[in-house]
């Protein structure tokens, strides 16, 4: 087993020096001692990991494999290690959370520096991204979520509610103009989303009805940030989650507009984690942590 896992560590090294040579002496062997442990390793596995050539070496397509899949498990090892102990003692290790960019970038990133003075052993390793992932695939301990909660087997926390509301920057409106009614925004560049689940049409309380009106624009975006930072910087008339504009509503890089034609939908927002992942020291932290967010709308 000793072999085994030295020849593991030469490879890695050797992946990542890009030679025999520069391996070698980073872990103060021979070139000849490496070279015997990558061959007795391929030998063990029955595929070859490293070309070689008078210039160059490069890694096969199966050697790129076992690196990335030993560098995770090699991670996860030294995880576990640092991690056993976390039920006897303070929150420590890689809190890793996969959170969309619109709560992310107002509201989770300003919050972590606490978090880290709080639990200062707590180590962050934070994704941003809209797109639904899998949690065990990611590996990610805990994933901030907008809308309908998808995923039955992970438990959540529920953050907050927000309220949907139409904005615009103030350049926008002085050069456009103000709508007045929903079907002025036949007029006006509605800022759209980009991704398959977009829905290109605005819902709206016309008396005691409530429609759906078809909007238009020139502008897309790939996530509710880019949507957001396209409607400050005057692109056109947004409809967001009302935590995702509230401070730039109150600091007047972006005005509400028809208010009062609002339906009253909203977006509930979620922690989820695994059930098994609630007992680690640093999850069980990080969830009573978010309990002291005050979302607003």
């Amino acid at each position: 087993m000793d072999n085994r896992l030295g020849d593991i560590e030469t490879f890695l090294m050797v992946a990542t020096e890009g030679s025999f040579a520069n391996a070698a002496k980073a872990l103060r062997l021979t070139p000849s001692a490496v070279s015997r442990s990558i061959a007795r390793l391929e030998q063990r596995l029955g595929v070859t990991l490293v070309r070689r050539t008078t210039r160059a070496l490069a890694l096969t397509r199966e050697g790129m494999a076992y690196r990335d899949r030993m560098m995770v498990l090699l991670t996860d090892m030294m995880e576990l290690e640092t991690g056993l102990g976390e039920e006897r003692g303070a929150p420590r290790g890689v809190l890793r959370i996969n959170a969309s960019p619109s709560f992310g970038v107002e509201w989770l990133i300003p919050m972590l520096p606490d978090f880290r003075a709080r639990y200062p052993a707590v180590r962050i390793d934070l994704t941003l991204s809209d797109a639904i992932v899998d949690l065990v695939e990611e590996r990610a301990d805990i994933a901030i979520r907008i809308g309908p909660l998808r995923d039955m087997r992970l438990r959540a926390k529920k953050l907050g509610h927000s309220r949907m509301a139409l904005v615009a920057s103030p350049d926008y409106l002085a050069r456009r103009g103000t709508p007045a009614t929903p079907n002025d925004l036949a007029g006006h560049d509605c800022l759209r989303f980009s991704f398959r689940r977009s829905v290109d049409s605005w819902p709206f309380r016309v008396g005691r009805k409530i429609v759906q009106l078809p909007v238009e624009g020139a502008y897309f975006g790939n996530s509710g940030e880019v949507v957001r930072q396209m409607a400050v910087a005057g692109c056109g008339i947004a409809r967001h989650g009302y935590f995702h504009v509230a401070r730039d509503l109150e600091a007047g890089r972006l005005i509400e507009i028809l208010a009062d034609y609002a339906v009253g939908d909203g977006e509930d927002i979620h922690a989820l984690y695994a059930a098994e992942d609630r007992t680690a020291a640093r999850v069980r932290a990080f969830l009573d942590f978010l309990e002291g967010i005050e979302l607003p709308g």
